[in-house]
């Protein structure tokens, strides 16, 4: 018990996070350069002048798409929405920079698009907008300027959390929070400057750019047990190295003054009014927790499909679209099995192909009043991909009259004598062979439960 106890007193001190996100825009921050994420892109071919700070080339006026979504996620954090953002030049050397400063609404003098706010508990000192550096390769010295300028947001937590525990499952909620959104660039993923100190014991380091959970978690514990191995009089800028699971020195910690914060002369000062923002907020969607319990409450749904279902903010929304439309329960399974196996089998995003609400619960109609098979739904179902029609009937309608079926069957045992002949003699497998064989050729518009009963007794 004293061991879990030492153990437990190492992994806890005081830990904020700054966390950066791209933002899922058409157009660079403050160019028309297409804002590429994609992994694996060619170098630098989706570069201008400004994005590549080329002399005397000018910003233009930022994105507004960006900044409409920053505001949104100041809302979704609680955040108070300053009306007035004043972009600021943050200076530093570093190859990545080629302006040698990045534009900003951090800084000294500068106005965050949000303050003040407060998600599951944990408490957000501010949340901004910021231009991206370029990618810079330290063993070859090559330089990809492909996202020099990409939006990003940054948000700022107070130094709430005391364990790794916490602030990795809190970043997994936020994260979702996010993808709700459909304000970020999920594929991207995130990149976290975690700050971590023992609270009157040591001064507090920032390890940055951590870019997955698991990286997080263990750069935590590891600098807390190692603050409280060797102390720590000076704030330090620290990195992870994830192969040796060790925090390493980059340099001692920057303040405020040492980014030479200026406000930039070639962007104008932004305003935001009070309609503007209460507009977004209008069309923000429900969280995950409040569709989670939606589900529960309003459809009656299980808390383990529920929680499939609001895994993904398309899918959930498509499931009330056509729940609209037909039984809950009965377009529970079509969705979370039947649905999700057509995009997994593609590896596909449903907001990635063309599945209208409307044709679902049309082709979930006709199989519910016994029209088709829910073979043959499967089967229309497969041909949404990538993208859905209006499903008719006309020669695919079920198959239930006795006797055609029955002439069908005994044409299927006829051709399949041995199949027969085996199941005579206690070969189970053949029956569901010749049932196969029924489904084949009526192309699966038989009855499945008359048809079984009929070639059940014809075999005896």
């Amino acid at each position: 018990m004293a061991d879990k106890v030492q153990k437990a007193s190492l992994n806890e001190g005081m830990i904020g996070l700054e966390i950066h996100t791209y933002l899922t825009t058409k157009e660079k921050l403050f160019c028309t350069c297409k804002a590429s994420r994609e992994r694996g892109l060619k170098p630098n071919i989706y570069i201008c002048p400004t994005c590549t700070g080329q002399p005397g080339a000018k910003p233009m006026l930022p994105n507004k798409s960006a900044v409409e979504k920053a505001v949104m996620i100041g809302l979704m954090l609680g955040c108070t929405i300053n009306n007035r953002l004043v972009w600021q030049r943050k200076h530093y050397d570093w190859p990545d920079l080629p302006k040698g400063y990045q534009n900003t609404l951090s800084g000294s003098r500068a106005f965050p698009v949000g303050v003040l706010g407060k998600f599951l508990g944990i408490n957000i000192q501010s949340m901004h907008l910021e231009e991206d550096p370029a990618a810079w390769e330290p063993t070859t010295g090559c330089i990809d300027y492909n996202r020099s300028g990409l939006p990003l947001v940054e948000i700022v937590t107070a130094p709430d959390f005391t364990t790794s525990e916490e602030v990795v499952a809190w970043l997994k909620k936020i994260i979702h929070a996010l993808a709700y959104l459909r304000a970020v660039d999920s594929n991207a993923g995130i990149k976290v400057d975690v700050n971590v100190n023992i609270p009157g014991k040591t001064q507090r380091v920032e390890i940055k750019n951590i870019n997955s959970l698991e990286n997080i978690g263990e750069a935590i514990d590891y600098e807390l047990q190692r603050q409280a191995r060797e102390g720590g009089k000076e704030q330090e800028t620290r990195r992870f190295d994830a192969e040796k699971g060790k925090s390493l020195v980059m340099r001692i910690k920057e303040g405020q003054d040492d980014y030479r914060f200026i406000v930039d002369p070639d962007l104008e000062e932004l305003s935001i009014s009070e309609e503007f923002i209460r507009e977004i907020e209008k069309h923000l969607p429900e969280t995950p927790e409040k569709k989670l319990d939606k589900l529960i409450r309003k459809y009656k749904i299980d808390k383990k499909n529920a929680e499939i279902l609001a895994k993904n903010i398309e899918i959930v929304e498509f499931f009330e679209q056509v729940a609209q439309k037909i039984d809950s329960q009965f377009a529970l399974p079509w969705i979370n099995i039947e649905l999700l196996r057509l995009l997994n089998y593609h590896k596909k995003n449903l907001n990635e192909v063309d599945i209208k609400s409307e044709h679902f619960a049309e082709l979930l109609r006709l199989i519910r009043e016994g029209i088709i098979t829910p073979l043959k739904g499967k089967e229309i179902l497969n041909t949404f991909y990538p993208r859905s029609v209006m499903p008719g009937v006309g020669n695919e309608g079920k198959i239930s009259d006795e006797g055609k079926l029955e002439n069908i069957i005994s044409e299927v045992i006829a051709k399949n004598s041995k199949a027969a002949g085996d199941f005579k003699n206690g070969e189970k497998k053949a029956f569901d062979f010749l049932m196969g064989q029924v489904m084949a050729v009526t192309k699966k518009r038989a009855d499945f439960n008359v048809a079984r009963e009929i070639l059940g007794r014809l075999l005896k």
